[in-house]
């Protein structure tokens, strides 16, 4: 597999980004490896947080929320999804599969980390990959906030707000990944903060993973990732650990989703679920200190 690695000079000096990088060597699923990027923050013997991120950010979207929960006695693990932030990047654009970036953070979580008794964050692809690890490997979860998310199978059709983005992200030439995260949220973000998402990508071809993930989503029955998606929903919908919605009050593309996620998930109900307002698609962006919040009293009282 033909890997792509960001220069490190490209972090540098990024706006309320001083954590210490942490870097894993995984197995690529192709013969090779791959060094995978994570942020391991607050006491080595806290409650462990894992904080997933989605498309086209990586763990710098977090910075908001980390100070809260390290301040709370939690313990973060915020990773980079392979093909962003710091982890490596791999080229073409068909190395990047659903079942390969739910393989690729399994490794990095259990395998190399060996994390228990998680608390899983998820938001966008955060979401539909975390939500496959928790089918997967229910042991290793302690509970689960869903932020933003959903686990698609392909028997339901997306909405517009997902067609178009999909459309847009196929088209885009180049890959504007600093604005795409500006347009997905409520504020606007500095000049020097739309940099930082820009980051990881020195030109296009970092890009290829950013441009795969949208059509990596399924929209079909017969989709690649619907059966396995299919399976995941089988063992959610026996899942009874506690389960938490706090989606934003301004994201198109999964408005609803939350509300499908209390019915389907039996952890979910009689929970305080939260509707976070004022937040885009990219509430960390927009309202990470109160998502934290919610993270922290949820655990506290579960």
């Amino acid at each position: 597999m033909e890997v792509l690695r960001t220069p490190d000079d490209r972090f540098e000096a990024l706006p309320g980004f001083a954590f210490e990088p942490h870097y894993t060597v995984i197995d690529d699923q192709d013969g090779g490896t791959l060094r995978v990027h994570h942020l391991d923050e607050g006491p080595a013997d806290g409650p462990v947080v894992l904080l997933l991120h989605g498309e086209p950010s990586w763990c710098y979207l977090y910075r908001h929320m980390i100070p809260v929960l390290t301040g709370s006695g939690l313990r973060v693990i915020a990773p980079d999804l392979v093909g962003f932030g710091r982890s490596d990047k791999p080229t073409p654009r068909t190395e990047y599969t659903f079942a390969r970036h739910v393989e690729w953070m399994r490794s990095l979580l259990f395998d190399h980390l060996e994390l228990t008794e998680v608390t899983l964050v998820g938001q966008d692809w955060g979401g539909l990959i975390g939500l496959r690890l928790v089918a997967e490997h229910p042991d290793r979860f302690a509970r689960v906030i869903a932020a933003n998310t959903y686990l698609p199978t392909g028997d339901a059709v997306p909405g517009e707000a997902f067609f178009a983005w999909l459309t847009f992200s196929q088209e885009v030439d180049p890959f504007p990944t600093g604005i795409i995260v500006n347009a997905g949220c409520t504020t606007d973000l500095a000049p020097e903060v739309i940099a930082a998402y820009d980051a990881p990508f020195p030109d296009d071809t970092y890009c290829e993973g950013a441009r795969q993930f949208p059509t990596l989503v399924p929209i079909s029955p017969d989709d690649p990732a619907a059966a396995a998606n299919r399976a995941a929903w089988e063992v959610l919908a026996g899942f009874d650990k506690p389960f938490l919605t706090a989606f934003s009050d301004g994201d198109p593309i999964t408005a609803g989703s939350d509300a499908a996620l209390q019915a389907r998930i039996p952890g979910a109900a009689g929970r305080h679920h939260t509707t976070i307002t004022g937040g885009g698609h990219f509430l960390q962006e927009d309202r990470g200190p109160e998502l934290a919040q919610v993270v922290v009293d949820f655990i506290r009282t579960t």
